[in-house]
C-alpha cells in the first residue's frame, strides 16, 4: 500500500473541497436565482468538466499553467517558481475539474427552495446575500453535505488531469490513481489489488452517503 500517495491525495482532496465550497456557494445562489437569460451559458461552462475527457482538460490547464502563458510567467516571477508539475498547480486544476460536482448539488438545492420563503425575506428587507445565507443556505444542508462529499471522492479518484497537469512526482504530485497505474505497469498486481479495493470500498461508502442525503434532503422538503 503507497501511503505516500494516499496522504497526497487526501491532502489534494481537502484542499479541493475547502476551496470549492467558498467558490460554489455564492455560484450556484447566483445561478439559481438570476433573472438574466445569459448565465445559462456559466451554467455550461461550469458542467463541461463531466463531459470533456480529462486529458483534454488537462492539457489546457497545463498550457494555461506553463511558462508560455500570461498567468504562468506572472507566477513565476511572482514566486521564483513554476506551476506546472507542482501540488499548486495540481489543486488548481483539481478545483476546475471537479467543480461541477460542488456547484450542481448546490444549484438543485437551492433552486428547490419555496418561492414565498424567498419573497418573505426580501419583504424583510434581507438583500440576495443575506437571504443565501440566512434563509437558503439552512434549508440546503443535504445539498452542501452532498457537494462535500461528491467533491472529495471525485478528487480522490482523479487520474488524466493529475497525469497531465501533476506528473508523478512521489510525494508532491504521486496520487492513489498514479500509484495503481505505476503497479500494474511494473506488474505488482498484488499492491494494486489491495489498493484498488481500498478504493473500490471508498467509492461505495460514498455513494451511499449520497443517496443517504438526498434521501434525507428529500423528506426535510415533504415536512416543509
Amino acid at each position: 500500500m503507497d501511503w505516500q500517495a494516499i496522504g497526497v491525495s487526501v491532502r489534494l482532496a481537502l484542499a479541493t473541497t475547502a476551496i470549492l465550497l467558498v467558490v460554489a456557494v455564492p455560484l450556484a445562489g447566483w445561478l439559481a436565482f438570476t433573472r438574466r437569460r445569459w448565465p445559462v451559458l456559466v451554467e455550461a461552462v461550469v458542467a463541461l468538466p463531466l463531459v470533456l475527457p480529462p486529458t483534454v482538460l488537462g492539457y489546457y490547464v497545463l498550457v494555461a499553467l506553463g511558462t508560455q502563458s500570461p498567468f504562468g510567467r506572472w507566477w513565476q516571477e511572482t514566486t521564483g517558481s513554476t506551476l506546472a508539475f507542482t501540488f499548486t498547480g495540481l489543486l488548481i486544476a483539481s478545483v476546475l475539474y471537479s467543480l461541477p460536482f460542488a456547484v450542481q448539488p448546490l444549484l438543485a438545492a437551492f433552486q428547490g427552495v419555496p418561492s414565498r420563503l424567498l419573497e418573505a425575506s426580501d419583504v424583510l428587507g434581507r438583500g440576495p446575500a443575506g437571504t443565501l445565507v440566512k434563509v437558503v443556505l439552512p434549508l440546503s444542508r443535504a445539498g452542501l453535505a452532498t457537494a462535500a462529499v461528491l467533491t472529495f471522492a471525485h478528487t480522490i479518484g482523479e487520474f488524466g488531469v493529475v497525469l497531465m497537469v501533476g506528473g508523478n512526482i512521489p510525494g508532491e504530485t504521486r496520487t492513489v490513481s498514479i500509484s495503481v497505474y505505476d503497479s500494474v505497469q511494473a506488474f505488482d498486481y498484488g499492491s494494486a489489488g489491495r489498493t484498488s479495493a481500498v478504493l473500490l470500498v471508498f467509492s461505495l461508502v460514498v455513494l451511499t452517503a449520497t443517496y443517504a442525503l438526498q434521501r434525507h434532503g428529500t423528506r426535510n422538503w415533504a415536512r416543509v
